[in-house]
C-alpha cells in the first residue's frame, strides 16, 4: 500500500468527522472547510480531487484556488466570480505525457535538429 492510499484514508476520516462541504466545481472536485471554525481567515480548507487516478492540482479553477488560499471569504459559487474573456478553458498538465513539449533535438521528438547557422562563436578565455 502506497503513502498516497494512507494519505487519502486520513483525508477521508478528517473530512467525515471535521469537514463541511462547501461546493463542487465543473471537474467534480469537492471543497470543504473545517466545521465550527472561529474565523474565515484561520479556518482549514481543502479539496478532495475527483477520481481515483493521478492527483491533478492544476484542475482547481481560479475562483476555488482563491478561496482555498484565503484570498476571498466566500466560495466562487456564492461570490459570483465571472470568467474573464482572456481566460482559456482548463487543460491538464501534459508534462511527462505524449503531449508534452519536446524541443527540437529531443530524443523522443526524432533526435534531430537543424544544423547550426554559423553565427555562433563560443566564448574562450584569454590566455
Amino acid at each position: 500500500m502506497s503513502w498516497l492510499s494512507w494519505n487519502r484514508l486520513g483525508t477521508r476520516l478528517w473530512t467525515r468527522f471535521r469537514g463541511e462541504l462547501v461546493g463542487e466545481d465543473e471537474f467534480g472536485n469537492r471543497y470543504y472547510r473545517e466545521r465550527g471554525a472561529r474565523d474565515w481567515r484561520s479556518e482549514r480548507r481543502w479539496v478532495v480531487y475527483a477520481g481515483d487516478g493521478e492527483l491533478e492540482p492544476s484542475s482547481v479553477p481560479p475562483g476555488w484556488h482563491a478561496w482555498l488560499h484565503h484570498t476571498v471569504e466566500q466560495p466562487p459559487e456564492r461570490q459570483g466570480v465571472r470568467r474573464k474573456r482572456w481566460e482559456k478553458p482548463h487543460r491538464p498538465n501534459p508534462s511527462g505525457g505524449p503531449e508534452a513539449f519536446r524541443p527540437p533535438g529531443h530524443l523522443l521528438a526524432g533526435g534531430r535538429r537543424q544544423a547550426a547557422t554559423g553565427d555562433y562563436e563560443p566564448w574562450r578565455p584569454e590566455g
